[in-house]
């Protein structure tokens, strides 16, 4: 794709952009439970759908391990499937998660990153989806509303290409609530970049095939494997559908940004709707006279190792701001960047901080303090809580 397609723009939320990624993906089925804060997104499908603009199959059930229980053997029918939860309704689907990917079923999920309990509360923290990071599910953080809107659609390109499932992650209120003028695409422009789904095996009463069968330890052996071989694909898959992407759009989110880094003794690593945040802290080291960039990660997984080291050869400092937390071990982005490195001559010395952990704000004036501290002291293997 060659040609740039001009698209109006619409105030919406990170929730409802969404909700118009999935319209404009046309899924056949979406089975959907509602829980805060993603609610609008399910609430503006089913406006969709009653106006005609949907034509997907709207399944509300009981629960979201439901949800899930629906989203798999509609995929394997061979048809599009999209569902979108947040939190403890990630949290229920878990068992469901393994199944998803070991079935290869490329659903496209939404997830508004929302604190676990307990106890219970209602803030931005990536912990819910990180604790899948081991499902077989593709991550993508983003920043906007507008990366919202075409990752989704990018996912679906991304997700059937290696048949295994896509979780796109917003993070709750900060992208989820929020309000921006977002570019909507022309439907014509999402077709021409998003083939019809056509996977080579499917439930199908003139071709028997079976899923889930009891197998030999042999088999499971290499079933695992192959799912290895297709995630290893991911990083360069979704590298080609951004750039195809911003071809056709005129939008390209990459899979690793590198922002003002070019002579940065120092960069802030971090993932999600702090990267905004980031932004404005490097300008103001920057305008102080200090050589600090922001290395944004879009795509978590598989972890595009290749990416990160090339984006951080030079540095002498990595500050890695986490806004998640698992118990023993810190923050999950530091110990990710951590194992990357290792062995990397000449890779930064690496700073975990536990930032924004809980939705705690952390405003522009503290991720400065936080670099300055973080570059003038020696790194520890542990994540260091900071407020």
């Amino acid at each position: 794709m060659t040609i740039t397609v001009a698209a109006p723009r619409v105030l919406m939320t990170g929730n409802h952009a969404v909700a118009w990624g999935a319209r404009l993906a046309r899924p056949k089925v979406a089975p959907v439970y509602p829980i805060t804060p993603q609610t609008p997104v399910l609430e503006l499908l089913t406006e969709f759908q009653a106006r005609g603009e949907f034509d997907a199959e709207i399944i509300t059930v009981e629960s979201e391990h439901s949800v899930m229980s629906a989203c798999i053997p509609a995929s394997l029918a061979g048809v599009r499937v999209f569902t979108a939860t947040a939190s403890q309704g990630l949290l229920l689907m878990h068992e469901l998660l393994h199944y998803a990917a070991g079935a290869r079923a490329p659903i496209v999920m939404a997830n508004v990153n929302r604190t676990v309990a307990s106890p219970w509360a209602f803030w931005p923290d990536q912990t819910d989806s990180l604790a899948q990071r081991d499902t077989g599910w593709i991550q993508y953080y983003v920043e906007t509303a507008q990366e919202a809107l075409d990752t989704v659609v990018q996912a679906y390109r991304v997700a059937e290409q290696v048949l295994l499932p896509a979780m796109v992650n917003l993070d709750a209120f900060y992208v989820s609530h929020a309000m921006e003028p977002v570019a909507i695409p022309p439907q014509a422009a999402v077709d021409a970049y998003l083939p019809p789904f056509d996977p080579p095996h499917r439930l199908d009463t003139t071709k028997v095939e079976s899923w889930g069968n009891v197998v030999s330890q042999d088999m499971f052996f290499r079933h695992r494997q192959a799912a290895e071989q297709a995630m290893q694909r991911v990083p360069q898959l979704a590298a080609d559908a951004d750039r195809d992407w911003c071809a056709a759009t005129g939008r390209g989110w990459g899979v690793v940004e590198r922002y003002r880094c070019d002579g940065a003794a120092a960069v802030i690593v971090t993932m999600g709707s702090m990267c905004g945040t980031a932004r404005d802290a490097v300008d103001a080291l920057r305008d102080a006279g200090e050589a600090v960039g922001l290395v944004k990660l879009r795509l978590f997984r598989p972890l595009p190792v290749a990416a990160l080291r090339a984006a951080l050869a030079g540095v002498r400092d990595a500050v890695v701001l986490d806004r998640n937390h698992s118990p023993g071990a810190g923050g999950v982005l530091h110990q990710e960047l951590r194992a990357a490195l290792y062995g990397v001559d000449g890779a930064p010395r690496v700073h975990g901080l536990l930032a924004g952990v809980g939705g705690v704000n952390v405003p522009v004036d503290k991720i400065v303090g936080f670099v300055r501290d973080a570059v003038g002291a020696a790194p520890q293997p542990e994540s260091l809580w900071v407020r």
